[in-house]
């Protein structure tokens, strides 16, 4: 087999492989899309099936197919003909695009688990933070077990091999990202403190923002973590500015500008600090 046919054969692998992980995604999307609904809810993400959030109906399983329902139904119920949110429809595009996007980012290597299972972790938090200025431990928390754990078992994943170094990585990344928000919410604390008075909140940034970095930094390591710090805050500015202006909103969720950039991070991370850093 020539050099030519080989790579028209790696080049159409690659992309069926692409739809295969788009595919993916949006039907990992749905099941992000029930956790996103029920966890600030308190509710089991696996019992009862899904059901309509306005009547009840439970959604049969040709009204629940990823992306296509939404559109065939037009965004209404089928039973009760209420809107369906759009962000169902949203989580699910967007999962499925990223999923394509890190496996053509990393290839079929252990690395793209691992971060598609960041990725989850990410969307998830981003949405719940959205609507109920909150990010569940069980994301967070749960998020730093599972990065120290990776370390530990898969330290080639921080690119070394020693357990042990790839534990520190990890353990250290974690504390940057805790401290790091930490002292912004303290410094806020001080400068705004008539303006938090003002709208009777305790702090200029929750805690749940400062478990969530910290979560980041598990899986990402003390260097990267620092460039998601470093990159949020251009986000938050800018799309919170506009919030501010057009929707009078005075409490802005921080997660999903933490989560923007450590996509960024995750896409683009190595290629950013080799070029600012040589």
């Amino acid at each position: 087999m020539d050099g030519e046919t080989r790579a028209g054969r790696n080049y159409e692998k690659r992309a069926m492989l692409k739809i295969v992980f788009f595919i993916l995604g949006s039907i990992v999307g749905s099941f992000l899309n029930v956790c996103i609904y029920r966890m600030p809810r308190s509710k089991s993400i696996i019992f009862p099936r899904s059901q309509c959030a306005h009547c009840g109906y439970a959604i049969k399983w040709y009204e629940n197919i990823p992306l296509l329902s939404f559109l065939f139904l037009k965004g209404k119920c089928s039973a009760c003909k209420k809107p369906i949110a759009l962000r169902y429809f949203i989580v699910e595009l967007l999962t499925a695009v990223l999923f394509v996007s890190i496996y053509a980012k990393f290839g079929l290597h252990l690395n793209l688990l691992y971060f598609l299972i960041l990725t989850c972790g990410l969307i998830v938090a981003t949405f719940i933070d959205f609507e109920h200025q909150l990010i569940p431990d069980s994301v967070s928390l749960g998020g730093i077990v599972l990065g120290l754990a990776a370390s530990f078992f898969f330290p080639t994943l921080f690119g070394v091999f020693s357990r042990r170094a790839a534990l520190i990585d990890s353990f250290i990344g974690a504390l940057v990202g805790a401290f790091a928000i930490y002292s912004v919410a303290t410094l806020g604390k001080v400068l705004f403190r008539k303006k938090l008075e003002a709208i009777k909140e305790d702090s200029a940034m929750g805690f749940g923002d400062v478990k969530f970095l910290a979560m980041i930094g598990a899986f990402l390591g003390w260097q990267k973590v620092l460039l998601v710090f470093f990159l949020a805050p251009f986000f938050g500015a800018s799309i919170g500015l506009i919030q501010r202006i057009r929707y009078k909103v005075e409490i802005i969720p921080y997660g999903p500008y933490l989560s923007l950039a450590a996509i960024i991070a995750i896409l683009w991370g190595d290629e950013i600090m080799r070029r600012f850093l040589c």
